[in-house]
C-alpha cells in the first residue's frame, strides 16, 4: 500500500499510540499519521476515527478543533474506520450526559446498558462491559480472514442502536444483543478495540488498510 496515507484523528480523547502502532504493524507501506489538522485529514486516503471518554467532551473537542466537518466529509468520500466512542459519535444522539447531540452521519442513537443485565446463568453483569467477548459476524470485506465468533476487547457502558438494522455487520451479547460493528458504504465502525484484540483485531486493521471502500 505504498503511497497511501491513513490519518488517525486526534481530538484529545485518549492515547492513540496503540492504534497508530497497530496500524503501522499491518500498514504494508502505507503512511500512518496521527493528526488534529483538518486539512491533513481531508487529504488522507483513509481515515481512522478512534477515541475514549464522554460523548459531550468528544463532540466539544471535535467542534473546537474544526474536525467535525472533516470527519463528516471523510465518512462519505473515502474509507473510514470508527472505533469505540468514534462509532458512537456517528449516531444522531446519545443518552450520555442527559442527552448529547452527535455527528448525525448515521441514523440511530446511543443507549446506556442500564441495570439488570444477566448472563445465561442469571448472574448479574457489571457495567461497563469490560473485557473479551465474541462477535457474530455478518458478511463484509473487513471480516475476511477473521474467524467467525472471534473474541475482541471491549470497554464501554453505552452501545449503538442503529436506525437501520441492516447496517449491523457484527453482533455481541452482554445480557442482551447489541451492535458491535456496523457498515454503510465506505464506512465501517466497531465498538470494540481492534488495536487491543490481538490476531483478530490486527487482521481487521490489515483488511481496512487494503480496503477500497466497496462492500
Amino acid at each position: 500500500m505504498a503511497g497511501v496515507r491513513i490519518a488517525v484523528v486526534d481530538y484529545g480523547m485518549g492515547n492513540l499510540h496503540s492504534m497508530a502502532k497497530a496500524l503501522e504493524h499491518v500498514a504494508g507501506g502505507a503512511e500512518i499519521v496521527v493528526s488534529d489538522d483538518a486539512a491533513l485529514i481531508r487529504s488522507a486516503d483513509k481515515v481512522v476515527f478512534p477515541g475514549v471518554g464522554a460523548m459531550r467532551d468528544c463532540m466539544a473537542e471535535l467542534v473546537r478543533r474544526g474536525l467535525d466537518r472533516a470527519v463528516r466529509e471523510a465518512a462519505v468520500t473515502r474509507p473510514l474506520l470508527a472505533v469505540c466512542i468514534g462509532m458512537q459519535a456517528l449516531m444522531e444522539s446519545s443518552e450520555e450526559n442527559n442527552g448529547t447531540r452527535c455527528l448525525g452521519i448515521l441514523k440511530g442513537r446511543v443507549r446506556h446498558f442500564g441495570a439488570g443485565l444477566e448472563d445465561e446463568n442469571n448472574a448479574t453483569l457489571k457495567v461497563p462491559h469490560m473485557g473479551w467477548n465474541r462477535v457474530r459476524m455478518i458478511d463484509h470485506p473487513l471480516w475476511q480472514g477473521v474467524e467467525q465468533n472471534s473474541r475482541f476487547y471491549f470497554v464501554h457502558s453505552y452501545y449503538v442502536e442503529p436506525g437501520d438494522r441492516s447496517q449491523t455487520v457484527g453482533i455481541c451479547e452482554y445480557g442482551m444483543e447489541f451492535t458491535a460493528a456496523l457498515a454503510h458504504h465506505s464506512l465501517f465502525a466497531v465498538q470494540f478495540h481492534p488495536e487491543k484484540s490481538h490476531t483478530a483485531g490486527l487482521q481487521l486493521l490489515a483488511n481496512f488498510v487494503a480496503w477500497d471502500g466497496r462492500c
